[in-house]
């Protein structure tokens, strides 16, 4: 028998700022067991996290037949270092925010088994070329909208991961000349403004700017998601409706500087603010259409993620466990 008949399973971690859950897949990319815990609450002690995972873990990894089944982990987390398997100076992590934590040995110490670790934007990429939408594609990028913009890039075959392991970023690449500050120190990033954060700092600004009547002055300014305005905007709001076209403006214009390095397949959007649909798509191929070098007019896909939102994510992972050399 192989080994992959003898283990059929792997186990994907999505370490998300707030929870962190588990799911034992396996390769049909069929989730067979959850669990979850909360990811803070160890102050800097790493290792206590690990132990109060490993521990509800377990409970999980006995409905399966035991850790005798499990062929490697994967995990995907922010500021994770694919070549390391570490997390490095995660800001929302209180145990990963002052250093190198190496949360891959960490974990293959406690369980007995590989595992793999790499940043939660390139476990969604991995996702989507074993499960999703890229099955089959050589060349795409993932571009994840959710709190912040990361991406993962794909060239023949392989994720790019550059010199250092953290390749990339494209949420930070520069859209505005001095324009809103990043958490990552620069000014004007890409996910300032096509973040889900980033499009409730539109609407506070639109609706500084202009008089025009909207649902959103309903709402307390300071308080107004990008769930709101995706509401207003299907009721026909014209702030909102500017500001769904704004934010996709510049998501295409972005991706017709991006196809001029990897001249992709597809971009591939995944997250919350997917959601809104032909609100934030339209206006996202009309400005790449308009953008993009001629040589690249007509080749790229733009497809929306169509893995399970609550599941994606646990996928990207465990993706990433298969993908371990044996």
């Amino acid at each position: 028998m192989t080994e992959d008949l003898l283990k059929p399973y792997v186990i994907g971690l999505d370490l998300g700022g707030t929870n962190s859950v588990f799911g034992i897949v396996d390769s049909r990319g069929e989730i067979k067991a959850t669990t979850a815990i909360k990811t803070q609450g160890y102050g800097n002690n790493v290792q206590a996290y690990v132990d109060a995972a490993v521990e509800a873990l377990q409970i999980i990894i006995d409905q399966v037949g035991g850790i005798s089944k499990i062929k490697a982990m994967g995990i995907g987390a922010p500021n994770g270092n694919y070549y390391n398997g570490t997390i490095e100076f995660a800001p929302n992590l209180e145990w990963g925010r002052d250093g190198v934590v190496p949360l891959a040995k960490l974990f293959s110490d406690k369980l007995g088994i590989p595992v793999a670790l790499t940043n939660d934007a390139n476990a969604a990429a991995i996702g989507e070329m074993t499960y999703g939408v890229a099955r089959g594609m050589k060349n795409f990028i993932v571009i994840t909208l959710g709190t912040g913009v990361g991406s993962g890039i794909v060239v023949n075959g392989q994720l790019v991961y550059g010199c250092d392991g953290f390749a990339g970023e494209l949420g930070h690449v520069i859209v505005k000349e001095n324009g809103r500050d990043c958490g990552c120190g620069r000014k004007g990033c890409l996910e300032t403004y096509c973040s889900a954060t980033g499009v409730a700092r539109s609407a506070r600004e639109f609706l500084a700017n202009s008089d025009e009547p909207s649902l959103l002055r309903e709402l307390d300014p300071e308080k107004i998601t990008s769930y709101d305005v995706s509401m207003a905007a299907a009721k026909g709001d014209k702030i909102a409706l500017d500001i769904y076209e704004f934010t996709g403006r510049l998501l295409g214009e972005s991706c017709a500087n991006f196809a001029a390095f990897s001249s992709p397949e597809a971009f591939i959007f995944f997250g919350g603010l997917t959601k809104a649909g032909a609100l934030i798509m339209d206006p996202i191929k009309k400005a790449y259409d308009e953008n993009v070098l001629n040589i690249f007019k007509g080749k790229a896909k733009f497809l929306v993620s169509a893995l399970e939102g609550s599941s994606a994510a646990v996928l990207g992972a465990s993706a990433v466990g298969w993908d371990i050399q044996k």
